[in-house]
């Protein structure tokens, strides 16, 4: 081989594993826009992202958003930081100016799930080239969009959540309409709490209350002998209390950032999240504590609650979403999509446990196919996925389990194997929310590229038929 031919080789090998810097170009383009349109680009981008954080998208989607908004009017490069309540965006137009910084305060977070898919329409109609000024027409419009139903319907739909659980458990009517009016009282309470402005921890103590003190003035009929109240299993009125507490909860959005590597988002949020059941635990113990000291107890159930037959599951799954989706101040769309996935969940959790499976893992089964069919959907459809996702797996909340252990922690005797035993059901508590989490969180990262592949196939065909 001439030496020719071996230079050639040697610079061909080198080629395939070195960068050469000789490639690199030593400047970058920058559009040539004034500061005033980059401020308005920026400061639209920005309150989007804040509007979308607010009634429940995930820190991925609001950073998406916001640099698909500036990327369309001519911003590239564009710094975006999200935390847990506040949002800031920066662009620098170059090495000789200063760089323009925004900030805005997210000051409080309420699902509002209407918002978010007509926010989602906004950002699709930017894509295809809205112009600047009418983007920011739109905006306000939506913003300024009041929420989708009047706090009555709110509260009878929350209060209805609690139908959905008793019939998840095969409850008697009986046992259905106190469950109703139990819910109804702590919505009542709730709601007249945050008219007040009072924190939302100790309102979730004041609703966990009302629903033990409910359960427990009940369980006392019942014991004295009152015809209607003889057979009632106080256990379920307050089992459905916990899953109306914990369903407004962001399990999904906490977990979904945890996993895109936002860990600031994610801890403000699982703290909130804590905090919020914390609440409900002290609500139950301070109810149940105080109803031993006058005198009057529940007993302790034997064996956890099973659900009933499947027809009466696919009931109560229904149920709840459209009660969930209600309160989160869904359109009809979404209560319908979210109807269906809940009857996906709750038949891949049932379809499991009839294998044996561990509850944990049948909840993630559940939570996966209904998360990963949801994100196939939701483009279509014009439905957010965290929207109809979270309402679907609300149905497979651990309400019974956590009550069993909170109610064998009263009960105990204060001995080591007394604790343990009390403890075993929170275990499985906490196993089955992990895994409602993840599953939900798999099925959306499992479904995301696929949806990306099925977009691009339409377009590809589109483009043919034209």
């Amino acid at each position: 081989m001439s030496p020719e031919r071996q230079w050639r080789l040697l610079t061909s090998v080198r080629r395939a594993i070195r960068t050469d810097p000789s490639e690199v170009a030593l400047t970058e383009a920058y559009p040539v826009l004034g500061e005033t349109i980059v401020v308005k680009i920026l400061d639209l981008a920005l309150r989007i992202g804040e509007s979308m954080f607010a009634v429940g998208a995930s820190a991925h989607d609001v950073t998406f958003a916001i640099t698909r908004v500036a990327q369309v009017y001519g911003l590239t490069g564009v710094q975006v930081d999200v935390t847990f309540n506040a949002i800031g965006v920066s662009y620098h137009r170059g090495e000789e100016d200063w760089p323009t910084t925004l900030l805005r305060v997210v000051r409080a977070a309420s699902p509002d799930h209407a918002k978010l898919q007509r926010l989602q329409a906004l950002l699709v109609d930017i894509t295809e080239g809205m112009e600047l000024t009418e983007a920011r027409i739109a905006f306000r419009i939506i913003r300024r969009t009041p929420f989708l139903y009047r706090p009555i319907v709110v509260i009878v739909a929350r209060a209805l959540l609690t139908v959905g659980v008793a019939l998840l458990f095969s409850a008697s009517p009986l046992i259905i309409l106190l469950t109703f009016v139990a819910a109804l009282c702590a919505a009542f309470t709730q709601a007249g709490l945050a008219r007040l402005q009072v924190p939302s921890f100790f309102s979730q103590i004041a609703g966990a209350f009302v629903i033990t003190a409910f359960a427990t003035i009940t369980s006392a009929l019942g014991t004295a002998g009152i015809t209607p109240f003889n057979h009632v299993q106080p256990s379920v009125i307050v089992a459905s209390g916990i899953v109306l507490m914990l369903s407004g909860l962001t399990v999904v959005g906490a977990a979904q950032d945890a996993i895109d590597g936002f860990a600031l988002t994610a801890g403000g949020r699982i703290l909130d999240l804590t905090m919020q059941t914390v609440g409900v635990v002290l609500g139950i113990l301070i109810g149940l504590e105080l109803a031993r000291l006058v005198g009057y107890s529940m007993a302790l159930p034997d064996d956890a609650l099973p659900f009933g037959p499947l027809p009466a599951q696919i009931a109560g799954a229904m149920i709840i979403a459209v009660a969930v989706a209600l309160f989160n101040g869904a359109g009809m769309r979404i209560i319908l999509v979210s109807a269906v996935l809940s009857v996906i969940a709750i038949i891949g959790y049932s379809s499991t446990i009839l294998l044996d499976v561990h509850e944990g893992a049948a909840s993630a089964v559940g939570a996966l196919l209904a998360s990963f069919i949801g994100i196939l959907i939701s483009r279509n459809l014009h439905v957010p996925s965290v929207a109809v996702t979270t309402a679907a797996i609300v149905p497979l909340v651990p309400g019974s389990a956590v009550f069993r252990g909170l109610l064998g922690l009263v009960d105990s005797d204060g001995t080591a194997e007394g604790m343990l035993v009390s403890i075993s059901p929170l275990v499985l508590a906490a196993s089955i929310g992990v895994g409602l989490a993840a599953g939900a969180s798999l099925g959306l990262y499992l479904g995301t590229p696929l949806r990306a592949t099925l977009a691009s196939v339409a377009k590809s065909r589109a483009r043919v038929r034209r």
